[in-house]
């Protein structure tokens, strides 16, 4: 079984996230029960709606149940805090724009671009993996060459 390095917070939110789907499936099921009372389930849309909804909610379930699982928290005391690792929050300077970003990086399940968290398995998460400020990567990303040059590295 491969594991799943994730920060404290991912492990928390995907906790989160399978109570609040546990909670979720009494409610669908007696939206099945309630679209059975209506007869004929070959042409009841409202009970192959909830059937559905039934069938995607334990397939979310069985997945959160999985990466629990299988996650692995990691511990920041043994991570060299001069390079950009799992964990590490960078500034980098993109080269082309000259504009400045802020990235976390994080595991593919805990991404969120809005909120700066990259998936250390990007494009541009892998190109600063290792790397130490400083140092100017190029990031492969569908655009083409993205030049960045690490300004930072802090952990939280």
């Amino acid at each position: 079984m491969e594991k799943l390095y994730v920060t404290e917070e991912g492990l928390k939110k995907l906790r989160d996230e399978l109570a609040e789907c546990r909670a979720t499936s009494p409610r669908i099921a007696d939206e099945i029960e309630h679209a059975r009372s209506y007869g004929d389930l070959r042409e009841n849309a409202e009970y192959h709606a909830a059937k559905e909804a039934q069938a995607k909610l334990h397939a979310r379930i069985r997945d959160l149940e999985d990466k629990i699982a299988r996650a692995e928290i990691i511990d920041g005391s043994q991570i060299d805090a001069t390079k950009a690792y799992l964990g590490a929050t960078v500034r980098v300077l993109n080269r082309k724009t000259k504009r400045e970003f802020t990235y976390t990086l994080v595991s593919p399940v805990e991404a969120d671009m809005a909120a700066g968290k990259i998936s250390i398995q990007s494009p541009v998460g892998q190109a600063l993996a290792g790397k130490s400020v400083g140092d100017v990567v190029i990031a492969q990303v569908p655009a083409g060459e993205l030049p960045l040059e690490i300004l930072g590295i802090t952990r939280e």
